[in-house]
């Protein structure tokens, strides 16, 4: 009873403490508004002293760990997390990243303690116990970030076909590029229209298409964009038509496409090999086996 209320107990205070770490305005609306000098509201000082007890006492703390946390931590592997927050969308910002991270490892520790205090760590499976619990506790929070990023450039791949025919449209109707894109951002729904959308609002605040093309590649990540956005600045470094460019891209994003479903087609039987044979089989050999079974031990008992 003692370990479970420890369990219990520690969960709670892991998704109270979480809760208030990551509990935060849409990054994306932030940077947003930034670009555009917009203020965001809760702001203001009034806005501060009427918010929720996390967003008055907690936050600054946690704020001010998470400077301490990316002034002790290696520069690269900060930097690292950064770029991966950026591709995930910001879900939370790096110094709460880095706190939430510190926390969870200090939970588990604060838990493994615990159990060691009840006399629950016992027996020769003791280190292997400790050992498991503190990889979990320190890859937990790379593991949630990685997932996140695969998660939201999936979603970019699966936009960027008809995105691209959508561009490549456009442009061959006579819009020049910056109109095409600005067309895409508005009808293309997800990730990429935010990004597209935000790269648009740094061009006209004055920077470079060229520069906010390639930034839009590195918060993204994804190696086709990438592939896109060079082409097209290549093109138009040489002056090249920009639509037989993007006729190219567009087509070969398709095939891409093509490609990868037929790739999940030719995967689709082996991953359906493990349910069958863990699920489906011992269920019909129950069926089919069962009487010939139960007659067999009838037949025995009756002879005995």
């Amino acid at each position: 009873m003692v370990v479970l209320g420890v369990g219990i107990v520690f969960i709670a205070i892991v998704f109270f403490v979480l809760g208030l770490l990551w509990e935060a305005p849409n990054p994306m609306n932030a940077r947003v508004a930034g670009i555009r000098g917009e203020r965001l509201s809760g702001g203001g000082g009034d806005d501060q002293m009427g918010g929720s007890l996390g967003e008055r006492v907690f936050a600054p703390m946690a704020v001010s760990m998470g400077s301490t946390l990316q002034r002790l931590l290696p520069v690269n592997w900060v930097k690292g997390i950064e770029r991966k927050l950026v591709q995930a969308g910001e879900p939370v910002t790096l110094g709460g990243f880095l706190v939430g991270a510190f926390l969870a490892e200090g939970m588990v520790v604060l838990f493994i303690m615990t159990l060691a205090a009840t006399g629950s760590l016992t027996g020769s499976f003791a280190p292997l116990v400790v050992g498991g619990l503190l990889l979990i506790g320190a890859v937990g929070p790379k593991v949630w970030l990685d997932n996140r990023v695969r998660h939201r450039q999936k979603e970019i791949i699966k936009s960027l076909p008809d995105a691209f025919d959508l561009i490549t449209t456009c442009v061959e109707a006579g819009l020049g590029l910056e109109a095409a894109l600005a067309r895409v951002a508005e009808k293309v729904e997800g990730p990429f229209g935010e990004e597209l959308a935000l790269s648009l609002r740094e061009v006209a605040l004055g920077k470079l298409r060229r520069d906010a093309l390639r930034e839009l590649s590195l918060r993204v990540g994804v190696p086709d964009l990438t592939t896109f956005i060079n082409a097209v600045i290549q093109a138009e470094s040489m002056g090249t038509s920009i639509a037989n460019v993007l006729r190219v891209q567009a087509e070969q994003m398709r095939m891409k496409r093509r490609q990868r479903a037929e790739q999940q087609a030719h995967a689709a039987p082996i991953k359906m090999m493990f349910p069958l044979v863990l699920c489906i089989f011992p269920t019909l050999f129950i069926v089919i086996l069962g009487p010939a079974g139960i007659q067999i031990y009838e037949q025995f008992v009756s002879r005995v």
